[in-house]
């Protein structure tokens, strides 16, 4: 849920449910594999963050995961994708059930990722920047062997420092663009968004990662932002000064990452697309969705790794995603 100011700005609504469930249980919610369950769109942003680090730190089993559909209204994201059009484990047809669950007077946003106690049927937290170091630190003892150190204490600061910029100038940035309700307030967050990409351009042309010589959990949060920039973003939400392929330094990175497994293999640019186009009949109303852009290109040679940098420090890469979870072969050019 998020709103247009008077001036025209817009506003994310950030009143989320801050719930976490800890190694400890000190909020009433211990780490029990198989109790949750993960609740994503491969559409959103926010909810792919989770879905790409629960495949890194190889935590399937011990987090089951429910996949909506990309296509929600006012009321909830849809389990449409299912048979049914219930999610099989909660027994459910929108998310929203869970919420009201929670709470039935619940008045904020039904978003995702949510996190969702079966026992019981009741979000637990929808606080998509915790629930990502959560899974880092309090899920430890269920990583797989091998699982990246995606939060490592030595740069937790400077990570937090880098998400922090991301989340105000690109993350969000975007959507402060694409919803601006007057000229002035596009054109503050166009400017803003392209000065940090220019400034990002410059931290990673000498370095393959944006903290330390690893993927950390700031390249996840940029990540997800950037492989939408030339499917929605740029057209969409007008940030139309380049395209992501016209940026050489970020086309590069991101490339590098969605080669990486664990990140592009998570990505559905069918559901992206669909999302964006269709729900937002304010900006879209004709509901038509484009054609394009060409996916080849996301195979093309990024030469990063001539940067030095180990993708995944002391661990190892996570093992192919499970036909179960596989993103569909006609919705990424990774299976073309």
């Amino acid at each position: 849920m998020s709103y247009v100011s008077p001036g025209g700005k817009y506003s994310r609504d950030s009143r989320y449910i801050t719930t976490r469930i800890t190694t400890d249980g000190r909020d009433g919610f211990p780490v029990e594999p198989g109790r949750y369950r993960l609740v994503v769109s491969r559409a959103c942003p926010w909810a792919s963050r989770a879905v790409i680090v629960r495949r890194l730190l190889g935590l399937e089993r011990a987090l089951p995961m429910a996949v909506a559909g990309p296509i929600h209204d006012e009321r909830s994201w849809t389990f449409d994708l299912d048979p049914g059009g219930r999610d099989p484990v909660l027994g459910i047809e929108r998310l929203q059930q869970a919420y009201f669950r929670r709470d039935p007077g619940y008045d904020r946003g039904i978003t995702v990722p949510a996190i969702v106690d079966v026992p019981t049927g009741k979000v637990v937290t929808n606080h998509f920047p915790q629930i990502t170091i959560d899974m880092s630190l309090e899920w430890m003892l269920y990583h797989r062997d091998g699982a990246p150190a995606l939060y490592p204490p030595a740069l937790r600061s400077e990570i937090d420092a880098v998400n922090e910029v991301v989340y105000k100038d690109v993350n969000n940035g975007v959507y402060r663009a694409g919803f601006a309700g007057s000229q002035e307030s596009y054109a503050e967050a166009y400017e803003r968004l392209f000065a940090r990409l220019e400034w990002l351009s410059k931290r990673l042309v000498r370095s393959r990662y944006l903290v330390g010589d690893t993927i950390t959990e700031a390249d996840v949060r940029l990540f997800t932002s950037l492989v939408r920039f030339d499917a929605v973003y740029h057209g969409h939400f007008k940030c139309n000064r380049h395209k992501l392929s016209e940026m050489p330094v970020l086309w590069a990175y991101t490339r590098d990452l969605f080669q990486t497994p664990g990140f592009g293999d998570t990505v559905d640019f069918d559901h992206i697309k669909r999302h964006y186009y269709t729900v937002h009949r304010d900006i879209n109303p004709t509901r038509i969705v484009p054609a394009g852009p060409d996916l080849t290109n996301w195979l093309e040679p990024h030469d990063r790794a001539a940067l030095g940098g180990r993708p995944f420090g002391d661990g190892t890469s996570p093992k192919p995603v499970t036909p179960e979870e596989a993103v569909p072969a006609d919705h990424t050019p990774l299976a073309w």
